[in-house]
């Protein structure tokens, strides 16, 4: 990076989205769902040359909002509840966030100042993200850094498990026979 001069346009790919649930305090029913994705992005950088280079790298975004989840005032208890744990499991929804691998949008190289602007770390990065890398990664020397515009579809939904009751019948003979295409009746009458 510290020779690149110009960036081309390259892939994204959706590599995991960590997803936390928490009540909003003071609005019942009402959750707040905090998002946080990880992308690989692959970009082709030149330095001037009509050859370029191809980098890796992790982005990383976060988002938050709020949902209505309905009041769960129900207490669960499961067979795995002990004696020592005998505390009913709190009744949160479950958080589903559907994605789509990004476009990239734009990409530049900034130089910088010294001080990091961001502020992920890379200890926070899960292992299996480090994983998806082919190399270890490193945050540089924060001389220069590229900067992506991500362009992302998602879908946010919150679950909650319902009981229903289905109602069961048996199996049973018709005692009509299907006249279906026997003559010009009139179709609204053998649906009636």
């Amino acid at each position: 990076l510290d020779t690149s001069q110009i960036i081309k346009g390259g892939c994204a790919e959706l590599l995991y989205v960590y997803t936390d649930v928490e009540p909003v305090t003071f609005n019942r029913g009402f959750y707040s769902i905090d998002m946080r994705f990880f992308y690989r992005v692959t970009l082709q950088v030149g330095t001037g040359t009509p050859r370029s280079t191809e980098v890796e790298g992790l982005c990383v975004f976060d988002k938050r909002c709020i949902l209505f989840g309905s009041e769960g005032s129900a207490k669960t208890f499961s067979s795995d509840t002990t004696l020592e744990n005998i505390a009913p499991q709190r009744s949160l929804p479950t958080a589903v966030v559907e994605a789509v691998d990004p476009i990239v949008l734009d990409a530049r190289i900034m130089d910088c100042c010294g001080k990091r602007d961001c502020d992920c770390d890379l200890c926070e990065v899960p292992s299996f993200v480090n994983g998806c890398f082919d190399g270890e990664l490193s945050s540089g020397d924060d001389s220069r850094r590229i900067y992506v515009t991500l362009g992302q579809f998602s879908i946010v939904r919150l679950e909650r498990d319902s009981q229903l009751l289905v109602p069961v019948y048996d199996y049973c003979m018709p005692d009509k026979e299907c006249s279906c295409g026997s003559g010009s009746e009139d179709p609204c009458g053998i649906f009636r």
